[in-house]
């Protein structure tokens, strides 16, 4: 594996700057969500530089997504004209990808991801259907993308005040680092080893040597998970540029006005616990699973879930509780499953030439 050398400075401002990504593809993951996905849509056409391709995968095949989609491929041919033709002669920017099934969020990027990747793109934006794109989205990561291969710009939350993501993950505890310094420093950015799929973008060097986003995770940890193995081959980094927006407002419990416990869901609760056997696994792959410090971690998150139940979702609590302790259970599980496998890197006879 090639190890990408970082530099300690920001891009160049002396230097005429890269305006737009090269073959760039916008990955997009949508599941019953129309309203918000009409924002999103609506943010993608007003880009100051046009995106190579937009990918929409459709967990739901539904009727009125692909109407949507339509229309937004009408109306971007219309506006940026054709682009560049793809590895199958397709010249639109718009590629509709409807699933047979609900994939969740892990599954959708793995698919949008392959599709994107079989057509070409040498660039991957990957997003959710609850944010919206600002103007200058492209040409503020476009700079970045000369000397770094994965990288995750800032976002506005849905009030429009900054949105703080735990960028530093704790490896053997498995958690994300609560307190890590939000100030970028004299460099002008910070390294990383996770990645968030609200956002994130990376190189198609980073694919072709870790392999596709996993599915099997269903929602949750999946992004953290594949940064983690990007940081394997490569120096993620997280950048100030704000680049996207959050759309879809969230109860949450305020603490002390720096950070924040967002409301969830009974089935997020679930995958927040059982997935943490596939992440246990990974670090396995990679020499990092430390077992004590790992036991602490998956203690210290439940007891996150049992506070944000009690804080944020009391009305939940006692079906909250159930999957906690089931996803607990069934990790363990996992955890054990001497059947199980990373995903593999592709190969020239399933994604490339």
């Amino acid at each position: 594996m090639t190890d990408v050398k970082v530099s300690a400075d920001k891009p160049a401002k002396a230097a005429t700057p890269k305006k737009t990504i090269d073959k760039l593809a916008m990955v997009i993951t949508t599941y019953k969500r129309q309203n918000l996905l009409a924002t999103l849509f609506e943010s993608i056409l007003a880009l100051e530089q046009a995106p190579w391709r937009i990918v929409v995968v459709d967990n739901e095949q539904s009727d009125e997504t692909k109407t949507m989609v339509e229309d937004l491929e009408a109306k971007a041919n219309a506006q940026w004209g054709r682009t560049v033709a793809d590895r199958s002669g397709n010249q639109s920017r718009v590629v509709y990808a409807p699933q047979t099934a609900n994939l969740g969020g892990a599954g959708g990027f793995s698919a949008g991801v392959r599709k994107a990747y079989q057509l070409g793109a040498e660039w991957f934006w990957v997003m959710d259907d609850d944010v919206a794109v600002l103007p200058d989205g492209i040409a503020k990561l476009a700079p970045w993308t000369k000397r770094h291969e994965v990288i995750q710009g800032s976002r506005f939350d849905y009030d429009g005040g900054p949105f703080y993501w735990q960028y530093d993950f704790r490896i053997g505890l498995g958690i994300p680092n609560p307190i890590a310094p939000a100030a970028f420093g004299r460099a002008g950015y910070r390294t990383m080893n996770t990645l968030c799929f609200e956002g994130g973008l990376f190189n198609r060097r980073v694919v072709r040597e870790i392999g596709l986003p996993d599915p099997r995770f269903f929602i949750y940890w999946d992004d953290t998970i594949y940064g983690y193995r990007a940081s394997k081959v490569t120096a993620p980094i997280v950048v100030p540029d704000v680049v996207l927006r959050r759309t879809r407002e969230i109860g949450n419990w305020d603490i002390a006005g720096v950070r924040q416990l967002n409301s969830t869901s009974d089935m997020n609760r679930y995958h927040i616990m059982r997935n943490r056997g596939y992440m246990a696994r990974y670090f396995m792959v990679y020499g990092d699973y430390r077992p004590f410090l790992f036991a602490l971690g998956t203690a210290a998150t439940a007891a996150k879930e049992l506070i944000r139940l009690v804080m944020v979702d009391r009305e939940h609590l006692r079906t909250g509780i159930v999957q906690i302790a089931k996803g607990w259970w069934d990790s363990r599980k996992l955890l054990h499953d001497n059947a199980w496998r990373p995903m593999p890197a592709p190969l020239p006879d399933v994604l490339d030439d």
